[in-house]
């Protein structure tokens, strides 16, 4: 649980069930609120970047330089890592360490959490307005749910086994 209260997505599910309020209120509110809260996490951490020790300082200029060439692939990176339910302070807090712009960094977290606020949203009202039995079931049951389920368990083995230190270090090299 985050420190300060629970996740954005569990109001939004309670919301969801328990009201008539428009989704869509909801979940713009709920994705700038979680936006604005990482943005403002990176700012803290950026001001403590001065307070680490300088081999860390040296490699966070690494990790920055070659995120920054490539901040196209950064971007569409975070907005794959918003949409899925893995934590997200732990980025902020490195993107502030490392001193990268963090305007396009919070637009695309915003877009992607715009994107799984309403999934959680609708399927709070698909709830409300059935069994919960009859959803999970629909859910475990369905071929696209089962579909679903097996490419992200595939997508999760194909990132275990890149060799992100050689992609990292080739990639960085091909742009100098």
């Amino acid at each position: 649980m985050p420190a300060f209260g629970p996740p954005t997505w569990s109001i939004i599910v309670l919301y969801g069930i328990n009201t008539s309020l428009p989704l869509f209120m909801i979940v713009l509110t709920g994705a700038a609120a979680a936006a604005i809260g990482r943005y403002l996490l990176a700012i803290a951490f950026r001001l403590l970047g001065g307070h680490v020790p300088q081999r860390t300082r040296h490699n966070l200029a690494a990790a920055r330089a070659v995120f920054e060439r490539n901040r196209r692939g950064g971007i569409l990176a975070l907005a794959l890592f918003a949409l899925s339910p893995v934590p997200s302070a732990q980025l902020f807090e490195a993107a502030g360490l490392t001193g990268v712009r963090l305007l396009g960094f919070t637009l695309a977290f915003f877009a992607g959490r715009l994107v799984s606020y309403t999934v959680y949203g609708l399927s709070a009202q698909t709830i409300r307005h059935s069994s919960l039995g009859e959803v999970l079931a629909a859910g475990l049951t369905s071929p696209l749910g089962i579909a679903v389920q097996l490419a992200m368990i595939a997508a999760l083995i194909a990132l275990t086994r890149i060799d992100w230190q050689k992609y990292l270090n080739g990639h960085a090299s091909r742009q100098d």
